[in-house]
């Protein structure tokens, strides 16, 4: 095997670990001068050691399958995530009823979606989406006391969050941190029958008073288990 092509296998199989690369480069150089006592056959017993070594656990990172997290806008720039999925779930799509995205159609067209739809099982836990402390409780629908919300105010950030869809484990007044349990997620199989996905419903109202999209201050990212988490930046 020739330096080049050492070198080069080198390089794909440990080119995310720059520490042992750098070692295991400088052993193949001293090796190249004339001055080494290690000759050729050496070189290559050393690299193809550290190939036997590193090749397998390259193959089974490769082979891991990548996790789905969920990052939240850091909006004071603490380094610490304001907003979090509230199901930890992908946002709903098409289904008999409609679209889970923000803006989507309502009513043949005559108003807009103002949350995002985050899918979720019937009785699982719902999170707070914001820390704060929760300002009301209220019903999805008048007439219908099955279905409620949780609203959640955060005066320091100036934000607030209103989560539909749940049974309260929460009371007005209780302070919460983002993350935490506030309730479960209750079904819409009787209010919507013939085919909407169980869901949670999250508005974000922003400091000036609108809906905003969630989708921008919670996204969804895919990375394998043993990374750091990657962040969102903080709000300008």
């Amino acid at each position: 095997m020739r330096l080049s092509g050492v070198r080069a296998r080198l390089r794909d199989l440990v080119e995310d670990r720059p520490v042992l690369l750098l070692s295991i480069a400088g052993m193949v150089a001293a090796g190249a001068a004339a001055a080494s006592p290690l000759s050729q056959p050496e070189i290559r017993a050393g690299v193809e050691k550290a190939v036997a070594v590193i090749a397998p656990q390259k193959a089974a990172e490769a082979a891991a399958p990548l996790e789905l997290v969920w990052q939240g806008k850091d909006v004071d720039g603490d380094g610490r995530d304001d907003f979090c999925n509230p199901t930890g779930r992908e946002a709903r799509g098409h289904d008999a009823y409609g679209e889970g995205e923000f803006g989507a159609r309502r009513d043949g067209g005559s108003r807009r979606h103002e949350g995002v739809d985050f899918m979720a099982r019937a009785g699982q836990t719902v999170a707070a989406p914001i820390s704060g402390y929760v300002s009301k409780i209220g019903y999805a629908y008048p007439g219908d006391e099955t279905l409620k919300f949780v609203e959640i105010t955060n005066p320091a950030l100036r934000y607030a969050a209103r989560v539909f869809y749940v049974n309260p484990k929460v009371q007005i007044g209780d302070a919460v941190a983002v993350g935490r349990p506030i309730g479960t997620a209750h079904s819409l199989q009787r209010k919507y029958p013939g085919g909407m996905t169980d869901h949670v419903h999250l508005e974000i109202i922003d400091r000036a008073g609108d809906r905003i999209d969630a989708a921008k201050v919670i996204v969804a990212a895919y990375q394998r288990p043993d990374a750091a988490p990657a962040r969102l930046a903080a709000a300008d």
